[in-house]
């Protein structure tokens, strides 16, 4: 099975102009170049069929009008996929907080038993990984073997759903805790914080098989084809061999923005461009659990 290649991530430092005004790698320009290169060689047809057969030129006027048309779709496509990014986020924000609230109110109210409140805090810090690996189709959760053990890790790996698989372990061990005496309401607490952990990555896997309408999509790219093969029309006349190269500079914003928005419509795959951070966000939960169970330690000494 072939690793996809990580989109880089570049920190955004708002004082480094320079640098993110002419960025390559990890931006959408590697992606749309060929394509501009199309409309360029389209755009030289027109020209030479202009000056050497025929006259081609149309009025600007209609071409204006339908680039606005064109600009509003793609506005509204980019802002769509940024929601989608940005709810994604929050979800995830989420996850981080309940995955510390779990562990906190497992640690203050569960078994003093340290085997059940290692096993507990170890599925807690699973089940982010699970849910990451999962929202990018991947069947392998290689972290799992250190904190729940390599014969769990197994069993969760060969699970049709790994999130589910993890949170019904968690399920197990707090009704182990409520038969050996866990209080009532210390359940019903954990069980609520487990509950919020699967809506969240329910939502999550909502924005992950729910993309942009097809129908939307390909009439917004067929709007672009069309408008970028009659630009060179409305150019070919005051413009002159000069036409493809202009027709590149129109096309390189469209084409960006078109790209832009059809790679935020998944956030979680390390493929797109501003990908979310769930490596480094999963290492954080991870961190902040086994920190909280060693902290307590030499209260039980």
């Amino acid at each position: 099975m072939l690793t996809p290649t990580p989109q880089p991530r570049v920190p955004i430092d708002p004082a480094r102009f320079w640098r993110f005004a002419f960025a390559i790698r990890g931006t959408a320009t590697p992606a749309i170049f060929p394509r501009m290169l199309v409309f360029a060689a389209a755009a030289a047809v027109i020209t030479w069929f202009h000056r050497a057969v025929t006259p081609l030129g149309i009025a600007e006027r209609p071409v204006e009008v339908s680039g606005a048309v064109i600009g509003l779709f793609l506005v509204l496509r980019t802002n769509s996929g940024y929601e989608r990014w940005w709810e994604a986020r929050k979800l995830w924000g989420g996850i981080v907080n309940q995955s510390r609230n779990l562990a906190v109110a497992a640690l203050a109210y569960g078994p003093a038993e340290a085997a059940w409140r290692r096993a507990f805090v170890g599925w807690a810090a699973a089940l982010p990984h699970a849910i990451r690996h999962s929202l990018r189709g991947e069947r392998e959760l290689p972290e799992a073997a250190r904190l729940i053990g390599p014969d769990a890790a197994a069993a969760a790996a060969s699970a049709r759903h790994l999130p589910n698989h993890v949170a019904a372990r968690m399920a197990e061990l707090l009704r182990s805790a409520r038969a050996g005496g866990l209080d009532a309401w210390a359940f019903l607490e954990l069980e609520r914080q487990r509950g919020l952990l699967v809506d969240h990555y329910g939502a999550c896997e909502r924005i992950l098989k729910t993309p942009l309408a097809f129908a939307y999509a390909a009439k917004v790219r067929r709007f672009i084809v069309l408008y970028l093969l009659i630009v060179p029309f409305a150019l070919v006349e005051p413009t002159g061999w000069l036409t493809p190269l202009i027709t590149m500079f129109i096309a390189y914003p469209v084409l960006a923005l078109d790209h832009i928005g059809t790679e935020l419509q998944n956030p979680f795959s390390i493929r797109s461009l501003s990908h979310l951070p769930l490596d480094g966000i999963c290492e954080t939960i991870e961190g902040d659990l086994l920190a909280l169970l060693e902290a307590e330690r030499p209260v039980q000494t």
